[in-house]
This record gives C-alpha cells, structure tokens and sequence, in this order.
C-alpha cells in the first residue's frame, strides 16, 4: 500500500526500516505528504511513530529504505533542506536558562531568518508571547513552552513542519484557536505538515489523510472520514482504539505462546525468543 513518488510531495518515504540491536522499530514504511497537505501518523506508545520522525528529521540514519523531503535524499544532502523545515514538540525543551526572545533569536539565527527581530515580534503578537519574551524558559508553564516550540517551529515560515501533540497543555480555547492558527499558516504558505497527535478531534479536523502505525508498519490509511466508514465506528477515536487494541491482543497472544514454549524449554521454565529492551 505504498504511494507513489510525485513532483508535488513534499515528503516521499520508500520501505523504511530502523533497527536497533537487531530489533525492528520500523519495517517497510512507505508514504507521502503532499504540498499543502496535512497528515496524521498515528499509533500507540511505542509504535514506530517518534523513530519515523526522528529519520525524517535526518537526526537517525535508517538502516534501510529512503526520506526524501523538497526532492532532496535526507541521507546525502540534508543540509540542502534543513533551513526549509522545522519541528516542534512541547516534549523537547528549550535551553532553560535561556528566555524565550533569547531562544527564538538563536533559532533566527541557525535559520538565517531576515529581520529576525521582526518576525519574532510578529510571532509573539500572533501567539500571545509577548509578555514571555523576557522569561526564562526554564520557568514556563507547560502550556506556554507548547506556544513557544511552536513559535520555534514557525521562525524560518518552513516548507515542511512536523509537529508533535502540537496542542498539548493548552485549554480547549487556546487550542482550538492554535489549531485554526495552523489551518491559516497552511493555507498562506502551502506548508506540507505531518502531525503526530492523540487528540483525534484535532486529527479529525486538520488532517486530509491518517497513516495507522502498528509494532512499526502502518497497517491502515486514508482519510478520517474513510477509515471511520471502514471500521465501522462513530469517529476516530474509536478507531484509534479498533487498532490499538489489536496490537494489545496480538502481543498477548505472542506471550501466550512463548509461557507455553518455555513450559516445554526442558523444564527450565525460560522463555526464549524475547528481545531485550
């Protein structure tokens, strides 16, 4: 169920894999992200999603497969997109000691942002940043450091923004607001976002297309509204769960079998076959 490279992604990934000791965090991942498109790749805690993103990022090598963002392999020439793209996550700190005007002043900088001290005057308008400015980041709360990683990830106004749990600490009214933020930015910029959430009402309204990952593989995609008709179910949420407990029954069925193996391991009572973590 792979895409099929085109002129107009903005992200092309073909069978990635990224194994770790010999363990398979990532098998045979392949997709796109379109120009102006929004998608959502998705799954339970330690399903492959972080590691996807971290090789897009160009900060893991992949240990098999290809990333190619605005056109460029991220394994050869990733220094030609770097100032193109951002990221942001309220889960990667700042420098604490730091204050936000000193932060997003380093970022310009790493960016080569032009009049630097302008668009971070227009961020903080934007965002309500400006009475954090002269804060250290160290001492923000977790709903402001959400706004300020994304003020980061906006700095150099990226061709392609990766965002994880974008809305996370904010309250529903701040959030919806940075969610429409977002719908705007994409719209003036034609920005191809990938959007790791477990807010599916976020999923449900910003995403065109949702890649289900599961132990590493995606094991379903389409859009919300098809993958909700596909299983049958209310929303995504629902969804969500459909897949995620799936996972959760094929892992206790695999230990089932490994109990029963080591019962029968010549009496030594030690399974065998299980990767260490």
């Amino acid at each position: 169920m792979s895409d099929r490279s085109n002129s107009t992604a903005a992200i092309e990934v073909e069978r990635l894999a990224k194994a770790f000791d010999g363990l398979r965090a990532v098998e045979d991942v392949s997709f796109s992200v379109g120009r102006g498109e929004t998608v959502a790749l998705l799954g339970a805690n330690g399903a492959g999603k972080t590691t996807t993103i971290s090789m897009l990022l160009g900060l893991l090598l992949p240990s098999a497969g290809q990333v190619r963002v605005l056109g460029h392999d991220m394994a050869r020439h990733r220094h030609r997109v770097l100032g193109r793209i951002n990221f942001s996550s309220p889960y990667v700190d700042l420098p604490r000691r730091l204050t936000v005007r000193q932060n997003l002043r380093f970022f310009a900088r790493l960016y080569g942002v032009p009049n630097a001290a302008e668009r971070i005057g227009a961020l903080a308008e934007d965002l309500g940043l400006n009475g954090l400015l002269n804060q250290r980041s160290g001492n923000l709360s977790s709903g402001q450091k959400t706004r300020v990683s994304l003020a980061k990830a906006l700095i150099n106004e990226p061709e392609v923004l990766l965002l994880d749990e974008p809305t996370a600490s904010l309250d529903p009214d701040m959030a919806d607001w940075m969610r429409g933020y977002l719908e705007s930015y994409q719209a003036r910029s034609g920005a191809a976002i990938l959007l790791a959430s477990h807010n599916m009402a976020e999923v449900e309204r910003l995403c065109d297309r949702v890649l289900m990952m599961r132990a590493g593989r995606i094991v379903d995609r389409g859009a919300p509204s098809e993958l909700i008709a596909r299983y049958g179910r209310a929303d995504m949420e629902q969804v969500f769960l459909a897949i995620a407990r799936q996972d959760v029954g094929a892992r206790q069925d695999d230990g089932a079998r490994q109990d029963e193996g080591a019962g029968q391991d010549d009496g030594a009572g030690q399974a065998t076959g299980i990767p260490a973590p």
